[in-house]
């Protein structure tokens, strides 16, 4: 009986183990809703963007939104894992951006309104800023 009771809990903690290694290596996927609002560079009253990440992330790669900066200045691609910060690390004034993508509205601007455009999805302003 004993014997017994140790394999079922040796295979319940295993199958406990597995089950939360899988969920932390599926990894963050950040939150299913998101108000985006420029902080840096931003005109006082700029309105937020509301932006449901959960419903793009359905549809999309991560990096067909996500990057990085290399050490030569360019554009890298996303990939798994890779640590994303806040887009405004790198798209403000002081970081010398093309001016297309120079601010964070501008980046935001540039990739989601080419990707309504592309996708033939409102691109009025009142489809984000609400």
């Amino acid at each position: 009986m004993m014997k017994k009771i140790v394999t079922y809990a040796a295979a319940f903690a295993l199958t406990l183990g597995l089950g939360l290694s899988a969920n932390a290596m599926a990894g963050d996927k950040g939150p299913a809703e998101m108000t985006l609002q420029a902080t840096v560079d931003a005109a006082a009253k700029a309105k937020p963007a509301m932006f449901p990440h959960a419903k793009h992330q359905e549809k999309l790669a991560c990096g067909e939104c996500h990057h990085t900066k290399g050490a030569d200045g360019k554009q890298v691609a996303y990939t798994e894992g890779m640590k994303i910060e806040k887009c405004e690390t790198c798209h403000n004034k002081a970081a010398g951006m093309p001016k297309a993508v120079a601010t964070f509205k501008d980046a935001a601007h540039t990739n989601c309104k080419g990707c309504h455009k592309e996708k033939k999805v409102s691109t009025k302003c009142d489809t984000c800023h609400k």
